[in-house]
């Protein structure tokens, strides 16, 4: 078969689309559509600005409001919380093809010895039955205490407990009160129809090989498995050797001119084909970001290295605590250090780098005060306040 050859302009172009980032983020706002067209929405519980998911979410269509999440999981039931490659929010119609994950966090929690001795079975029906008769509970409702010497690391029975019945799919997360995650038994979370369908295993490991190709266009086997890092390396192999006629290899241009070889969906040149220029607009993108989460992938495509460096210690820092790339067009164009100070209703811009050959045009600065001035309102702050820039 002919190897289809994707330049870096297009590769950069069909990356953006895939990931909803092509488009000016305008219009009426679909959750539902969003969130399945992107797979998954990381969760995290930190808040400078807004905490990830909001961020990605309003990347996307900057109509959307941090209270939208919360309304689809506690009462649409649209979508459910579990763990990707990290804890994550997934359509709820997903929910037939993820039970094979249920069974193997289960399984992988089970065998860890981190959680020890507290998977014992009158500790965990202790903890089912109270849920199952007082209804949802949250971590604080629980009063056991860290066995042994206090460390950073270490978490009480009853959180190891929880943690462990809700990667195993028997406890789900009903709703939250601020990032305060409350636990329900799965049966009365999920919808019946979606949670007793069963399907094979490998009907469930070809719908997340294929759902994963179809959510990053092209890409290598390791990157599909990584996707929703919800199969083995030896079942994606074994998927793409069954699968081998339907794939279209291809040989995609990194930023710095070379080639890498890759796999792609069946209409990746229909894709290619009805491409259109991004949008000029400037966006401040959030670190958990899906478009850039593989950092690997993000250098070779744009040419830009980032680092989240957060648990960095901050004398070794090059950047910042929670620092956020600026998309411009096709381009990482810089990174900013902005702080949202809720109580003070401001946005405060504390640095701003631009990278090496991007000119700080009146044009590029007026496009980033438009978008801080948008950012203020999703957190629902007046001013934007600059207090040091660092070139």
């Amino acid at each position: 078969m002919t190897v289809l050859k994707i330049s870096n302009r297009t590769a950069r172009h069909l990356w953006l689309s895939i990931n909803g980032l092509a488009e000016t983020p305008t219009g009426a706002l679909d959750l539902d559509s969003l969130i399945t067209s992107l797979g998954f929405v990381q969760l995290d519980t930190i808040q400078v600005v807004s905490r990830a998911h909001h961020h990605i979410l309003w990347s996307r269509n900057q109509n959307y409001r941090e209270q939208g999440l919360d309304r689809h999981l506690a009462k649409d039931r649209a979508v459910f919380e579990h763990f990707t490659h990290d804890a994550s929010v997934l359509p709820m119609q997903f929910l037939p093809m993820w039970q094979r994950q249920f069974r193997r966090m289960r399984e992988k929690v089970g065998r860890s010895s981190w959680y020890g001795k507290h998977l014992d079975p009158i500790h965990l029906d202790a903890i089912r039955r109270r849920i199952a008769e007082e209804g949802p509970l949250s971590t604080h409702d629980f009063d056991t205490k860290i066995q042994g010497e206090r460390e950073m690391w270490k978490r009480p029975p009853h959180k190891i407990g929880l943690d462990y019945l809700w990667y195993a799919g028997e406890l789900a997360t009903c709703h939250r009160d601020g990032f305060t995650k409350y636990y329900d038994l799965a049966e009365r979370v999920f919808p019946d129809d979606l949670r007793l369908q069963e399907v094979p295993d490998r009907e469930q490991i070809d719908w997340l090989c294929h759902a994963a190709l179809d959510r990053i266009g092209v890409g290598t086997q390791g990157e599909i498995r990584k996707f929703w890092d919800a199969t083995d390396v030896s079942e994606v192999a074994d998927w793409a050797d069954r699968h081998a006629a339907r794939l279209v290899p291809v040989e995609i241009q990194s930023a710095d001119g070379g080639w890498s070889k890759a796999l792609a969906a069946p209409d990746i040149e229909d894709r290619i084909a009805n491409l259109t220029q991004p949008t000029s607009r400037l966006r401040i993108l959030n670190p958990f970001d899906p478009a850039i989460r593989d950092r690997a992938r993000l250098k070779r495509l744009f040419g830009f290295e980032y680092t989240v460096e957060m648990f960095v210690p901050a004398a070794k820092r090059v950047w910042g605590y929670y620092v956020y790339p600026m998309l411009e067009g096709d381009r990482l164009v810089g990174r900013i250090e902005v702080k949202a100070d809720r109580k003070q209703g401001c946005l405060s811009v504390q640095k701003l780098w631009w990278e090496p050959g991007v000119r700080t045009s009146a044009q590029r600065r007026k496009k980033l005060d438009g978008e801080l001035d948008r950012l203020a309102r999703l957190v629902g702050v007046s001013d934007v306040v600059w207090q040091l820039i660092a070139k």
